[in-house]
């Protein structure tokens, strides 16, 4: 059995509290394309970070920050140009090093977590192998005792059952066990920085709370830390000091109280304002408007009363799996639900709790082992292929990495065409047409048909996710952590325009998300899941304030709230 003292950052000769680290003035960053033409895209940034100090980058997609980031670890890419006035690591610069030095560097002095961890991570090596790595190129420990740092490693960042993870490539692990061992990767050999580039991003709120913990000791321990950040709670609980960057340029910094207490600049009010929560309900989160300009469909003919048949329904489901150690396990264990007509029921729990497995019993992906889900009261999972042809068209999906379920192959023309034909043949000959009208539908304009979503932003990519998936008039769409990879103001666009989709179309969403106030902003009813089981289901309201179950309490304390964390820093401040 772990004990606490084997958890615990162990300590380690740090650079002395209050020593100068890193020193960036006049920093300027441009790409340049392949007609030679230069992108401006980081201007005149000025930062220092101390040893054992938290500096939070914060601000949209593009603004720069995680461009920034990259040019402290030498990984802008070959088409930068970077120029700055002073850019050094404890008094060494860091411009014009070759790849031999970066290497050195890197993982001892400098660990960089990164944001995407499906990408980062080599998706044919387990990741065990992935950390014993990082720990081998620094000429670290033998065999044996690299094995055991892995273990001890991934058991700091609350990865469960260690030995059985570290045996698991990254595709057998959920999104939130991924960033896990990515996060043990960059720290396995306690360098004196960690930039951390949105770690906790695909997190549930508990292991949120593990990771976070684990950045508190390093900071404790005099490691420094840069984060990158849309989630202001969480930047709130370790930063000392914020940096907002828009468009490139630091527009707001000082200490962490002062910038969320107090904000100065518009852009940066604007961040704190798009944060979904209880406060936020039934109310929108982005200056943006409604965004119909089509009557695409019919609309509904009544909302849910709560007294008709459910639209889907579960009952009794249970799905089990057989792992690499040849032990099967039960993933989802007995649950049940209902989905009502225009209802949004939010599920919700930590990574590996089943609500991905039961969001795919839902769509029929998967089969239950036992129990059944129906459609308008027709069998739906155990169903002929010939009988869920028929009901496919009215269940979509919007997964949370649009571009992996994209045909590569296809621009988006081709895949909102695609989707047109197998919702309504009759649709075909002015495919192009209704696909022009499906991108207005959701803020996008047709000049984006011509466009391969691989050079688009990712909340671009997310409404083109979204108009694919109503391009067949579903009754139901399944949103599997749809909008966890999105900074804040894209993320409140998005959930802006579900809630116009919902209120024009009636359609139902089965919302699963890690996110407690996306969750609570944009659902009627809540199901929490712990270890495949439904511990909890009611009004999201109830459920939320009054929460019954043990484990619903603890998820609610997990979660980093921004109004407490502004009231304590602007005490502290004072």
């Amino acid at each position: 059995m772990t004990t606490e003292s084997e958890t615990s950052i162990p300590i380690i000769d740090k650079p002395a509290a209050g020593k100068k680290l890193l020193e960036v003035r006049g920093l300027n960053i441009w790409f340049t394309g392949q007609n030679g033409e230069r992108k401006h895209v980081v201007r005149g940034v000025d930062l220092e970070l101390r040893a054992g100090q938290c500096i939070a980058l914060v601000g949209e997609s593009g603004s720069g920050k995680s461009v920034t980031a990259r040019s402290l670890v030498g990984l802008v890419g070959d088409n930068a140009i970077i120029s700055a006035d002073t850019l050094a690591l404890e008094g060494e610069t860091l411009l014009g090093r070759p790849d031999s030095w970066w290497r050195r560097v890197r993982g001892a002095r400098i660990g960089f977590i990164l944001q995407d961890a499906l990408v980062s991570l080599d998706p044919l090596r387990p990741v065990g192998k992935e950390i014993d790595e990082a720990l081998w190129l620094h000429a670290w420990g033998t065999s044996h005792t690299r094995r055991e740092k892995v273990l001890q490693t991934l058991t700091q960042v609350g990865v469960p059952e260690p030995e059985l993870r570290a045996r698991q490539r990254p595709g057998e692990l959920s999104g939130g066990l991924r960033q896990r061992a990515l996060i043990a990767s960059a720290i396995a050999l306690h360098p004196d920085i960690v930039i951390a580039d949105e770690p906790t991003t695909a997190l549930d709120v508990t292991v949120q709370a593990q990771v976070l913990s684990v950045l508190k000791q390093m900071l404790g321990r005099g490691t420094s830390v840069i984060l990158i950040s849309h989630d202001l709670a969480v930047v709130a609980k370790l930063a000392d000091v914020i940096l907002v960057m828009q468009g490139g340029e630091i527009v707001e910094a000082g200490p962490s109280g002062q910038v969320l207490g107090e904000p100065q600049h518009p852009y940066t009010q604007q961040l704190i304002d798009a944060i979904p929560s209880e406060h936020t309900k039934g109310s929108r989160l982005s200056a943006r408007g409604g965004v119909f300009t089509h009557q695409l469909f019919a609309p509904p003919s009544k909302p849910f009363s709560g007294n008709e048949s459910p639209l889907l329904e579960a009952r009794n489901v249970v799905k089990s799996f057989r792992g690499p150690d040849g032990v099967r396990r039960t993933v989802v264990k007995s649950v049940s639900f209902t989905l009502g007509r225009g209802e949004t029921l939010g599920i919700v729990g930590e990574s590996g709790s089943g609500k991905s497995t039961l969001a795919r019993i839902a769509l029929s992906l998967e089969k239950p082992d036992s129990g059944e889900v129906r459609f308008l009261g027709e069998a739906w999972s155990n169903a002929t292929s010939a009988e869920q042809l028929k009901i496919r068209r009215s269940i979509a999906v919007v997964y949370q990495d649009p571009l992996s379920s994209f045909d590569p192959r296809w621009r988006v023309s081709r895949i909102l065409t695609d989707a047109i034909a197998l919702g309504d043949p009759k649709h075909a000959r002015r495919a192009r047409e209704r696909a022009a009208e499906l991108l207005e539908t959701v803020g996008l304009t047709a000049a984006h048909l011509d466009q391969w979503p691989l050079r688009m932003s990712g909340g671009q990519r997310q409404r083109v996710a979204i108009a694919r998936a109503i391009a067949t008039n579903p009754e139901v769409i399944v949103l599997d952590e749809a909008v966890s990879a999105l900074d804040v103001s894209v993320q409140a666009q998005i959930l802006d325009l579900l809630s116009d989709l919902q209120t024009q179309l009636g359609i139902s969403y089965l919302f699963i998300s890690h996110d407690l106030g996306v969750i609570h902003h944009m659902s009627d009813r809540v199901l929490v899941m712990q270890n495949g089981v439904a511990v909890e289901q009611g009004n999201a309201d109830e459920v939320f304030y009054s929460p019954c179950h043990s484990y619903t309490q603890k998820l609610l304390e997990s979660l980093p709230r921004l109004e407490y964390a502004r009231l304590r820093l602007a005490a502290s401040s004072r």
